[in-house]
């Protein structure tokens, strides 16, 4: 055991959260019990940045626990964790515990409490995540090398990386997501185990591992932890798909940058602003490429990748059991993704129908990212941003204004209800935007005419 003395900053120090954390750790103290901070609180305090999670283990039972605090909530009191409330901050307090017989690779079947805190950060996943930390006596301590795998930027397990990875199969997704989120370096053990267990991943929920991956994602580091899930075997378990784009090479003269799945990585390098449709979007853009790919005269090409690929993309994201609201982005983003190289050629109406589209803002930087990511030609992306401008000029909405006509009016012409109906009313609606045809006046003409020709 290596333990040392650690004065947190003063800012950290005057935050109600880590009050309250030291309000509950002090109340256990006081009533004989041993408890202090744990896991990444104490990794992120030592790496000087500001703890998200402050995460409490204790010598206390739950019903003891439960006991001195006035708002304990045993949301987790079968595997010996209670949720205290201080000042509407909640707080979870684990006890000291063991854990044995994952037979399922997710949770343990048998859960032993102990007075040993060796005995409970000896169960844990990685080593810079089983630092504890007593506020009381402000010192650290260390059961298990973390202060020098913390140092020198290396992400170990606690004990063997197979019987870890063995017991809880998301671990190894976590493990991805902590190396490229710190930079570190995965231990050569634990890379290896990485390696060999990879296929046990795909035991684990959808929703899990679509949490993980989405970590991953929404996070600046999101290229190194897919390249990382590629070197391990981990992204051909949870997503072949996106496996599946390594080596399908492209035109030189329009991706420089290599083959697809290279394409893609530096497109998640370059996201600026990301949501979870922008990213999905951004991952799955390209995702019909192999199954439509040929080859003339020596270039590679891939006719209609965009529609296979939207297909695609809305199963990947079912199977991930993703929100519809993510769904319905991601998926027409993934088909409309060409059509913003054809800007230049477009009639107004059809601009403007596709910048009214709610869905514009994320096909819009989907594009910009896509062209910045491989021939860096951002001419259709300026110009497309040049006609928005000259909208806000003339002080219009990029909705779209209020049709000129309805089914209705047509009705009243004389015209009977059917597809021509349709129709008709689109090609008005398309004048309309193209500044054709400026009032319904002149739109009940235009529909006159046109009914006068078709009888």
């Amino acid at each position: 055991m290596r333990e040392f003395f650690y004065n947190p900053p003063q800012t950290l120090q005057k935050s109600p959260a880590w009050q309250g954390m030291c309000q509950v750790i002090t109340t256990l103290h006081n009533a004989g019990y041993d408890a202090y901070l744990v896991g990444g609180g104490v990794r992120d305090m030592l790496l000087g940045k500001a703890p998200k999670d402050l995460d409490i283990t204790t010598s206390a039972t739950p019903e003891q626990i439960s006991a001195l605090f006035e708002k304990a909530i045993p949301l987790g009191a079968s595997f010996g964790v209670i949720t205290v409330l201080i000042d509407a901050i909640p707080y979870e307090v684990a006890t000291f515990r063991e854990e044995r017989e994952y037979s399922d690779g997710r949770h343990p079947e048998q859960i032993l409490y102990t007075n040993d805190v060796s005995l409970d950060v000896a169960r844990r996943d990685f080593t810079i995540n089983a630092l504890l930390f007593d506020p009381v006596k402000n010192t650290v301590i260390d059961y298990v090398g973390g202060l020098d795998d913390l140092k020198h930027g290396i992400l170990r397990t606690v004990g063997d990386p197979e019987l870890r990875f063995r017991e809880d199969h998301l671990r190894m997704l976590r493990a991805v997501r902590f190396a490229a989120r710190l930079g570190y370096k995965t231990e050569g053990e634990t890379l290896r185990a990485l390696s060999l267990l990879a296929p046990l991943v795909k035991s684990v929920s959808p929703e899990r591992i679509r949490e993980e991956l989405e970590k991953m994602l929404l996070h600046t580091s999101r290229e190194q932890a897919f390249r990382l899930l590629a070197e391990t075997g981990l992204l051909r378990q949870v997503l072949p798909e996106i496996d599946d784009l390594r080596g399908v090479t492209q035109p030189v003269q329009f991706h420089p940058e290599g083959d697809v799945f290279e394409h893609t990585m530096l497109m998640l390098s370059h996201i600026a602003v990301p949501s979870p449709a922008l990213v999905w979007a951004v991952l799955l853009h390209d995702v019909g490429k192999p199954a439509t790919r040929s080859v003339k005269d020596g270039i590679p090409h891939f006719y209609g990748h965009e529609a296979v690929g939207a297909d695609m993309a809305e199963i990947i994201l079912k199977r991930l059991h993703h929100s519809n609201a993510v769904i319905e982005s991601v998926v027409p983003a993934v088909r409309n993704h060409m059509r913003f190289a054809h800007i230049d050629k477009m009639k107004a109406a059809k601009w403007k129908r596709i910048a009214a589209d709610k869905n514009f803002p994320v096909e819009l930087e989907l594009h910009r990212i896509d062209c910045i990511s491989c021939h860096a030609l951002m001419g259709n992306y300026l110009l497309m941003l040049d006609r928005l401008a000259q909208l806000e000029r003339e002080a219009k909405d990029t909705a779209l204004p209020p049709p000129l006509l309805n089914g209705g009016d047509l009705i009243r012409l004389g015209m009977k209800p059917g597809p021509a109906m349709g129709i008709l009313l689109h090609e008005i609606t398309d004048l309309q935007l193209e500044n054709e045809l400026r009032t319904k006046e002149e739109a009940l003409a235009f529909a006159r005419a046109k009914l006068f020709t078709m009888r």
